[in-house]
């Protein structure tokens, strides 16, 4: 019998832990390297809310979510297709962890836990003969592949995946310091920027103890051209929540980012007015009652909007406040991160071209997404179909 062939996996991760089960059901005999004491560390960590896995709305445009310069959005899609949105719960089943669909269509194992579905999940591997390396951390790697751990002899290997992550939640592991290895291999890195992250704006000081944690429900934010329904949450700082998220990538390609909120966007103009026809003054007060406008959303009017001199004036920024934004909060506090391996330096295998026999997968490849799913969604699949590549038989 021909000798199983060794892959190594560095990153313990969901990109990692999912590459080194899929080699291992090919058959290979796989060796997964973290610098940290365990793995499994951003799981964790993104299962503080709940862990949310996937998304279940429809896979057409499911795959739609996903963006990122040189992104090879057919090709992308079908990775994600490959393994899908409901392979993915049918894998947490295996585990026997069920899944449950909210109305929002965010998908949740019933616990709302990462660590059983962890537990578990480290279990079958350990079955399935994967052997873990704690407190390793990558070095240097050459053609072969060779990889360096803690600047110890360089080992060999068949093949070798890259999951190591973004540059967002350092203390799980994600410190983007990778990227100085690979750039002496000359392979091309788009800077790390945070995504799905908050944003800055420059609140007047005597404001913020009577803006923080205020939200703004059921309101409608755009960035010209997108328009994201939701909701956002006012903090110290600026602004959180998932729609600002969404719109991260046009902010950043902003000059001078500004968004505009509708906060009344199922209440036609033409009704405000009416409901403030007979208003002659003190039209910030009146429209506390008659609009139901909350103290917070007063302030904001009168500050970025203010004074107002007619009913009309306060119900057009009441349909359209402009808010201008600083800059997006440190890449440590984002959710995720833009940038990593251009596509450029990947075959259709995602194995990086420049190190024949190393693949990348995960969050360390340059594309990005919305939260709801689709961030771990994506690094299991590109995750399997690294895998596949890297042990050369289609698996089940």
């Amino acid at each position: 019998m021909p000798e199983k062939p060794h892959i190594a996996v560095v990153g313990g991760g969901p990109a990692g832990l999912r590459a080194a089960e899929a080699c291992a059901a090919s058959g290979a005999r796989v060796s997964v390297y973290d610098a940290k004491r365990s793995v499994g560390r951003k799981l964790l960590v993104a299962g503080y809310g709940g862990l949310n896995i996937t998304h279940g709305e429809d896979l057409e445009t499911f795959v739609t979510r996903y963006s990122g310069p040189g992104l090879p959005a057919e090709h992308f899609a079908r990775i994600i297709r490959a393994f899908s949105p409901d392979e993915l719960r049918k894998w947490a089943t295996q585990l026997g962890i069920e899944t449950f669909e909210q109305r929002t269509g965010r998908v949740y194992p019933k616990e709302m836990k990462a660590a059983p579905l962890l537990r578990r999940w480290i279990e079958r591997l350990r079955q399935q003969d994967v052997t873990f390396h704690v407190n390793h951390r990558l070095t240097a790697i050459s053609h072969g592949p060779s990889l360096s751990f803690n600047n110890h002899a360089p080992q060999s290997f068949d093949a070798a995946i890259l999951a190591l992550g973004g540059a967002s939640w350092q203390k799980t592991g994600s410190d983007g310091t990778w990227t100085s290895i690979l750039d002496k291999q000359g392979i091309q890195i788009t800077p790390f920027q945070p995504a799905n992250c908050g944003w800055e704006a420059d609140w007047p000081s005597g404001l913020i103890p009577r803006l923080e944690g205020q939200p703004l429900k059921n309101i409608a934010v755009s960035a010209d051209p997108i328009v994201v329904h939701g909701e956002l949450m006012l903090t110290r700082y600026g602004l959180e929540a998932g729609a600002i998220y969404q719109l991260g990538p046009i902010l950043r390609a902003m000059p001078q980012p500004v968004i505009e909120i509708d906060l009344k966007p199922e209440v036609p103009l033409e009704s405000l007015l009416r409901k403030m026809e007979s208003v002659r003054r003190d039209f910030l007060s009146e429209a506390a009652t008659r609009l139901k406008l909350p103290e917070h959303v007063r302030l904001l009017l009168d500050h970025f909007a203010g004074p107002f001199d007619s009913s009309e004036t306060l119900c057009q920024a009441v349909k359209a406040l402009t808010i201008p934004l600083t800059r997006p909060r440190p890449i440590d506090e984002a959710i995720s991160s833009a940038g990593g391996i251009a596509w450029s330096e990947l075959d259709d295998d995602l194995q990086l071209r420049k190190l024949p026999g190393v693949y990348a997968c995960g969050e360390m490849i340059d594309w990005e997404a919305p939260t709801g799913g689709y961030l771990i969604q994506a690094c299991f699949a590109t995750a399997t179909h690294a895998a596949r590549a890297a042990a050369k038989t289609d698996l089940a």
